[in-house]
């Protein structure tokens, strides 16, 4: 009798399981464009009217959670660009790659769509070829915002929570079905592995569980992510190269952050001259869902007025 429930139950989850990946892979298949690069393939998408804003995915990302982000923190108001990085769908994963490669990247994709000057938004993992294409080309961004990401590698306590938690997180990623199941059964213990705290789950509004759900799941089909999720964990990040930086820089960061700590945030607005620092007491890695008004209110205003400091 067990023998037959055990049998059952496992061939209705397996059904599901490949009823939700034919979702996942249709939904990333045949919306993006692909232009060859030194680099490889550079996958990406554009859209809305306005000015030109690149914006750059985190971890588990790509081109569908740049799209994501870009309709949390930007609304209707820009031009939005949304890349796949190194690894992640189908952009290519270069052999010894970098995140000046991946800069170098961004800027032949802008040629390729005839934009001489941007905007950029990166987030989390995105934010160390955000911060190094502002550095390697000052002339073609207007501006630079950094929410919740990466700049540094912090020696501290805070710094190895973060490191583990981005290992285990790749480790996840390494197969669809490892994330699927562990998505659908463990889905609080994802999102504190993602970095969030208990305290911020639980005030969770429903609007924002939706959106954050939607983050969660836009990282499948896991195994098109696993090459750049792993180049993430090991790429060399720019550090004290950033202090070169003279773009116009609105820094975003959660006190309680745990996957990218806030030491991050402090160091990139300390480092970078002239730059911004827009601190949350809470929040966690999921700030820019949780401050979303605040945050794209900020956002707008720094990309629309470089330099411009709100008195609010």
């Amino acid at each position: 009798m067990l023998v037959g429930i055990f049998i059952v139950v496992t061939a209705l989850i397996w059904v599901i399981y490949q009823r939700d990946m034919r979702i996942s892979y249709d939904r990333v298949q045949e919306k993006s464009s692909i232009i060859s690069t030194p680099y490889g393939d550079v996958e990406y998408t554009e859209g809305g009217i306005g000015p030109d804003v690149l914006v750059i995915h985190g971890g588990g990302g790509g081109y569908d959670q740049g799209e994501l982000l870009t309709r949390t923190v930007l609304g209707e108001k820009f031009r939005w660009i949304t890349p796949s990085r190194f690894g992640y769908l189908k952009s290519s994963m270069p052999e010894e790659a970098t995140y000046d490669d991946q800069a170098h990247a961004y800027a032949m994709l802008l040629d390729h769509l005839n934009v001489e000057k941007t905007a950029v938004v990166g987030f989390s993992a995105g934010g160390p070829s955000a911060l190094l294409f502002a550095l390697l080309y000052p002339d073609r961004v207007s501006s630079l915002t950094l929410i919740s990401a990466g700049a540094a590698n912090i020696s501290e306590q805070a710094g190895e929570q973060g490191a583990k938690q981005g290992k285990m997180l790749a480790n996840i990623m390494q197969r669809d079905f490892t994330y699927w199941i562990s998505v659908n059964l463990f889905k609080k213990q994802i999102m504190q592995l993602i970095g969030a705290n208990k305290d911020v789950i639980a005030t969770l509004s429903p609007q924002q569980i939706e959106l954050i759900d939607q983050l969660i799941d836009y990282m499948n089909p896991a195994a098109l992510r696993k090459s750049g999720a792993a180049f993430d964990h090991y790429a060399a990040l720019p550090n004290e190269r950033i202090a070169g930086i003279k773009t116009p820089t609105l820094v975003v960061h959660a006190e309680d952050d745990t996957l990218q700590p806030y030491q991050n945030a402090v160091f990139a607005s300390s480092m970078i001259p002239g730059a911004r620092l827009l601190s949350f007491e809470k929040g966690g890695h999921f700030v820019a869902v949780i401050k979303q008004s605040v945050i794209r209110k900020e956002v707008s205003e720094h990309i629309s007025n470089p330099g411009f400091v709100s008195n609010e």
